[in-house]
């Protein structure tokens, strides 16, 4: 870090609102792409953008420029994060927004018929499945039935579902990754069955 970084730093320990407007826009660009990186969703990676900077600037006090700034910046991002994937996994209407979104926003950078394709290799990975493990993934994903309601349906436990859930999802991503090499046709796939 530059004598000009480390000044800037300790100007904003102190308060000075000029400084914290510089960090501001010399990191945020950086964090901006590892959030859009995790949570999939411009919106999103936006407002928990904010949320770090506003956690920077409550906290300026304990920042010790010496220390990495950036591995404090991430440690921050990736907290919010995994907080905001917390959140997700308690709120069902927030989970289905955040798949329109992450759908939407691959939509507008690719060609229709990449999407098309994409959808051809989910189908093809989900009849991968053994049939007990298609079946509760189905019930869950397409018919939105709850862990409880697939339990009582197939006369297993509840535990039993979350697990072939858990393996279904392993077992996509493997198949995925064994059959085709596209970085972006995986990472799309893995954003559709985020939820799981």
């Amino acid at each position: 870090m530059s004598p000009k970084e480390l000044a800037t730093l300790e100007k904003l320990k102190d308060g000075d609102l000029t400084s914290f407007n510089a960090i501001y826009f010399q990191y945020s660009p950086k964090i901006y792409v590892r959030l859009i990186k995790l949570v999939k969703d411009p919106v999103v990676a936006e407002e928990i953008l904010q949320d770090v900077f506003t956690k920077v600037w409550v906290n300026r006090a304990k920042i010790d420029p010496t220390k990495g700034f950036t591995s404090f910046l991430n440690h921050i991002s990736d907290n919010l994060a995994i907080d905001f994937f917390r959140k997700v996994q308690r709120d069902k209407s927030l989970q289905m927004e955040l798949w329109v979104s992450a759908v939407e926003l691959y939509y507008h950078t690719e060609e229709h018929i990449y999407l098309k394709d994409t959808q051809d290799i989910l189908a093809k990975a989900i009849d991968s499945l053994s049939p007990k493990r298609k079946e509760i993934l189905i019930l869950n994903k397409f018919h939105e039935k709850s862990y409880k309601e697939i339990a009582e349906e197939l006369d297993i436990s509840v535990s039993t579902v979350s697990n072939q859930l858990v393996s279904a999802l392993k077992d996509i991503k493997e198949y995925i990754q064994k059959n085709y090499r596209n970085e972006a046709i995986i990472s799309f796939l893995a954003t559709l069955l985020f939820k799981f």
